[in-house]
């Protein structure tokens, strides 16, 4: 029987009353957990603009990550490729393959994963994500071998071939990943609607490359795990305020957990939380790995990437700890 992978996405969270250097800090603490657990990878995501989340550079982040680990394989969950020319992100992660070989992961995204105004300080513009198929296949070439009469190549990062994955919460990533043979991971994290349909399309459509022979699909849960189910729920309140501010356009730090969310929120803002929250694992052991099979049933992933933001360091260790043993078996 074919065992399901288990991975970790981490938003790096810059909780009230703390600061930048202390979420990357706990990042970091987080990842030797996830590699002591005996996950498989862990991600890093760009953001821009958002006051509680401190992986902005990225590659930056992943870099002091990657340096403070020893066999977790690092990446992006992702990269927003069209904020970036596709040369300096091949050179960034080909920094990042040459001083940890075979540990990097390149995932992209094709949403810019800001507002405009940001984006027009990124210097690049929304319409560049038209050119999202274009921007992957030149990044593709800068990492793979170089060919003779090659005008631009990419030192570092040629030949160094860093796994590529195509990231999505629409059919769109699902489509282009199947097109060119490349990995998927669909984020139904915080986009749970369009997951069946996306992985469908990816399988249907897969065409096999030389970097993948056959489809490799994951998809994003949130996970809250605690001792008990009721302190799970708890620990829970700290996600449900941060998704209700991203959806009010009032993002910011992250908050610390409270006893009954619906003296915090609107009802309006709780069903739109409840509808990001569909495929969420919130529970004690045993809660956490039933909703993990019935993820892994309803979806047949090769992978499933964690995430969850939770409040407090030792808790979202500890939720760690209960997932991986959650997850034995599955």
């Amino acid at each position: 029987m074919r065992m399901t992978a288990f991975s970790v996405l981490d938003l790096s969270p810059v909780v009230e009353g703390g600061d930048v250097r202390r979420a990357l800090l706990e990042t970091t603490r987080y990842a030797q957990a996830a590699e002591r657990l005996g996950f498989t990878r862990f991600w890093l995501a760009e953001h821009h603009n958002m006051p509680g989340i401190a992986s902005a550079a990225t590659a930056v982040a992943l870099a002091h990550v990657a340096a403070n680990t020893t066999t977790i394989r690092v990446g992006s969950g992702g990269i927003m490729l069209p904020n970036h020319a596709p040369l300096m992100v091949a050179e960034q992660f080909g920094t990042l393959d040459a001083l940890h070989p075979g540990r990097i992961d390149l995932g992209l995204g094709r949403a810019p994963g800001t507002d405009g105004a940001t984006a027009r300080a990124l210097r690049r513009y929304f319409d560049s994500a038209d050119q999202f198929p274009r921007d992957v296949v030149e990044l593709q070439a800068f990492l793979d071998d170089p060919v003779a009469g090659q005008a631009v190549t990419a030192w570092p990062g040629a030949g160094s071939k860093v796994p590529i994955w195509l990231l999505g919460s629409s059919l769109f990533s699902a489509e282009l990943a199947a097109h060119l043979g490349l990995r998927f991971a669909f984020a139904s994290h915080f986009a749970p609607e369009l997951l069946l349909p996306a992985l469908r399309t990816y399988r249907e459509g897969f065409r096999p490359s030389p970097a993948l022979a056959q489809p490799y699909a994951a998809a994003a849960i949130n996970v809250l795990a605690a001792d008990t189910d009721k302190e799970a729920q708890r620990v829970a309140t700290s996600m449900q305020l941060a998704f209700a501010a991203v959806v009010t356009g009032k993002p910011g730090r992250l908050k610390p957990p409270v006893d009954d969310v619906s003296a915090h929120l609107t009802p309006d803002q709780i069903a739109a939380v409840e509808s990001r929250l569909v495929h969420a694992a919130i529970g004690g052991p045993e809660r956490v790995r039933a909703r993990l099979g019935e993820f892994i049933a309803r979806t047949g992933v090769d992978e499933v990437i964690t995430t969850g933001m939770i409040f407090d360091i030792e808790a979202r260790i500890r939720s760690l700890e209960i997932t991986a043993g959650a997850s034995q078996g599955l």
